[in-house]
């Protein structure tokens, strides 16, 4: 291979293995007699890295965002989420002008921060400059840890939505909606620690990863669980507009619908954190049914006497139980891929 070099090791007092360093690197690193390297081990291998270049340089201290009275409090929102997720550990909001943060704008950004940014608090607060202070940092919520939290809200959600189908309770159904916003809360927090562990080796360990390939494969399976939650707040605002039960053999086959896809949904999830091949390969086998089950409710509903407005609002909910299913096999798609190694003869 192109600059490989082949040393020997050597023993020295009887007792400690030694290795010369290239000349060419040490110079080109800066390095002399006495400086000190870090060693860190990479499964069957050892990088050396010069102790100044060690630290994570990757958390960017402050960012200033300037705002006028003109801006809508969902563009500030927005603009605030990409600071965030790209690594600042402060973000000052200040007006261009001598006007005042207008309250719609104030109120956006502290519902922003309560809301939706894991580990953020409102330090400062006047009427030309906020600044949002990230206080928690990366060892402290492993993305594994963050993902667990998701996966369990998002299929608590998908749960709750379907009770609250069988006995028409809305405030259940209200309840689903208003947890969207922590599936997001994690869900940001989880890119900003990828967008880390990318750009460093050692945080990647340290926020519970082994290579870099995972923080792709966790982007989208975080993305995946997202539309996920995202369809069961969809169920929870068509129940809201459903005013009279369904009729009950039309519901238990919903029930068994639902039933199934959340199986899925957990089989899913169960073979990323085991990281296991098979598993999600037989749970992907399993997704073809819900089509077919989606189908049969459809005719049923077709062809008895169901209201046309009630059957549009049960066919909308039916794809999002199908969508959230097949989100669930998304997300074992990326197990195979994150797994293959598993099947694979050397």
């Amino acid at each position: 291979m192109e600059n490989e070099e082949i040393r020997r090791i050597q023993l020295t007092g009887g007792s400690t293995y030694t290795v010369s360093l290239p000349k060419k690197w040490v110079s080109e690193m800066g390095l002399k007699a006495g400086s000190s390297i870090v060693i860190l081990q990479e499964g069957e291998s050892l990088i050396l890295i010069p102790k100044d270049l060690a630290k994570p340089k990757i958390s960017f201290p402050e960012a200033t965002l300037k705002i006028s009275v003109n801006d809508t409090p969902e563009k500030i929102a927005r603009a605030i989420i990409s600071i965030y997720l790209n690594g600042y550990s402060s973000i000052r909001i200040k007006t261009v002008d001598d006007n005042n943060i207008t309250p719609s704008q104030r109120n956006a950004i502290r519902e922003l921060v309560k809301r939706k940014l894991v580990g953020t608090e409102i330090i400062f607060d006047s009427s030309q400059e906020i600044i949002i202070k990230v206080l928690v940092s990366y060892p402290e919520l492993s993305v594994e840890s963050a993902l667990r939290r998701v996966c369990l809200i998002t299929s608590s959600m998908f749960n709750d939505a379907i009770k609250a189908l069988v006995n028409l309770d809305k405030e259940l159904a209200k309840n689903v909606i208003e947890l969207d916003d922590e599936v997001d809360r994690f869900s940001f927090y989880i890119i900003r620690q990828l967008k880390f562990a990318v750009q460093n080796n050692k945080i990647l360990k340290e926020i519970g990863l082994s290579n870099p390939k995972d923080c792709l494969g966790y982007r989208v399976v975080i993305k995946f669980v997202e539309r996920a939650a995202d369809h069961t707040v969809k169920i929870s605002r068509n129940v809201l507009l459903i005013d009279e039960k369904l009729d009950e053999s039309i519901l238990q086959k919903i029930l068994d619908m639902s039933n199934f896809v959340k199986s899925i949904f957990e089989r899913s999830v169960e073979s990323l954190f085991k990281m296991d091949y098979l598993l999600a390969e037989k749970t992907i086998s399993e997704t073809k049914k819900i089509a077919s089950m989606e189908n049969e409710i459809i005719k049923t509903l077709v062809g008895g006497k169901t209201d046309k407005v009630l059957i549009s609002n049960i066919r909308m909910i039916l794809e999002s139980i199908r969508r959230f299913g097949e989100y669930a096999s998304d997300i074992a798609e990326i197990v195979l891929n994150l797994t293959i190694n598993q099947i694979i003869m050397t």
